[in-house]
């Protein structure tokens, strides 16, 4: 007896939340559709929810947020004058010089000549 009860219970349960989530999809509906009737007869266009509300959603703007991050910021005019004094570029602590003053590499012939 005690079994039978229970999922009598369970089926009632079962019966309130689908009726309220059938209750909550036609609210949806009809704000949609309420929406939609006022666009139409006010002329104007019916923008999707997700534009009236914050915008597109932008997948690439995750990865562009942590790319840009990555890169270091751009360099002051202090840090460019310094770097020019002490004969270092600004871009990198490598003493700058001509390409000629190279010595540790020597040009080989290409293979297959």
């Amino acid at each position: 007896m005690m079994n039978f009860i229970l999922r009598v219970i369970l089926l009632l349960l079962g019966l309130v939340f689908a009726a309220s989530l059938a209750v909550a999809v036609m609210l949806l509906a009809a704000v949609w559709g309420v929406r939609y009737a006022w666009g139409r007869l006010t002329g104007k266009p019916v923008t999707p929810w997700m534009a009236s509300m914050g915008g597109r959603f932008n997948p690439r703007s995750g990865f562009d947020r942590f790319r840009n991050a990555a890169k270091p910021a751009e360099p002051t005019a202090a840090d460019v004058v310094s770097a020019r004094a002490r004969g270092e570029s600004v871009r990198s602590p490598i003493t700058l010089g001509r390409a000629d003053d190279v010595t540790d590499v020597r040009a080989r012939p290409v293979r297959g000549e």
